[in-house]
């Protein structure tokens, strides 16, 4: 049966009705999901309700499971991200882990407890920022590559107890992480160029920090212009799948101190590569450094 999908926005995004995500769904509509996951690079499905080990099972339909590189994973949980806004809020436009050389390719997020306004979340369509390029900056866009880092601090939540905020950051960075990137790569499977950008930005390669700043803004404003975008308000039970090769994204922090907690999966993306054929390139801890899979993942793989 063809599933009801209706767009929410012009260049993105779109909602998906009448169907109940599993890790059980027949193939037909999971094929359906997928192919409208790389037209739409961001899909919505109203109350769904699962549970952790729910998403973790819907999760592996998409591939390996792969956990945050430094945050633990929520108790009971593989490789959940468990976002609590009284720990940290990612406002800020951002393409998720982009400081290993090959970011997740597919996130799940599903809202758990939502404010009773605000906390939206909003996403920006990095293909068509790169499309709509005067042909100069395309050029200009292929031959830069950036240096991204997760030596990055989440804005503080207005009360945040001083101690708990400490030890989340300090969870964060304890790791370095720095990745080399192209700030344009080429999609493995849609062969769509993306810009690929966001807070974990350092610098340039080659370029001065003042001419650094001036390059991301200058590509930055393209990606995140409200025309390329679209915003999804948040109930309890939602789900919302994205491309992370091909959007970025930034939870809106206008809330004020009511709670809001999402949890994320990942699933294991591919090394990014340039125009040019070249690949990213991992800096710290070492030139090996991928995203890690899960215990379960490795032993299945393994098998």
């Amino acid at each position: 049966m063809a599933l009801s999908i209706e767009p929410v926005a012009g260049r993105i995004g779109a909602q998906i009705n009448g169907i109940t995500l599993s890790g059980d769904l027949p193939r037909a509509q999971f094929e359906q999901i997928e192919h409208a996951l790389l037209k739409h690079k961001v899909l919505f499905f109203r109350g769904q309700n699962l549970t952790d080990e729910e998403q973790e099972r819907f999760s592996r339909l998409f591939g390996e499971q792969v956990p945050h590189p430094t945050v633990r994973s929520a108790n009971n949980s593989s490789a959940l991200l468990n976002l609590d806004s009284k720990e940290s809020r990612a406002n800020s436009w951002h393409t998720d882990v982009t400081f290993v050389a090959n970011p997740p390719k597919i996130s799940i997020l599903r809202g758990v407890v939502i404010p009773p306004y605000g906390g939206d979340t909003v996403w920006a369509n990095t293909v068509t920022a790169y499309e709509e390029l005067p042909a100069p900056l395309k050029q200009l866009a292929d031959s830069l590559r950036a240096v991204h880092s997760n030596l990055y601090d989440y804005a503080p939540p207005a009360h945040a107890a001083e101690n708990a905020l400490k030890r989340y950051r300090e969870e964060f960075t304890a790791l370095e992480y720095e990745t080399e990137h192209p700030l344009v790569h080429v999609h493995p499977q849609t062969g769509e160029r993306a810009l690929v950008l966001g807070h974990f930005v350092k610098h340039f390669v080659g370029v001065t920090p003042n001419d650094s700043k001036q390059l991301f803004r200058l590509f930055h404003d393209r990606i995140t212009h409200v025309n390329n975008t679209v915003r999804w308000r948040w109930q309890a039970g939602d789900v919302a799948i994205w491309d992370n090769r091909a959007t970025q994204h930034i939870a809106v922090n206008d809330y004020g101190d009511a709670e809001r907690v999402v949890r994320r999966s990942t699933l294991d993306g591919e090394i990014l590569i340039g125009v040019d054929g070249q690949p990213s390139r991992a800096l710290k801890p070492s030139p090996e450094t991928r995203s890690p899979r899960t215990e379960a993942d490795k032993t299945h793989l393994a098998a």
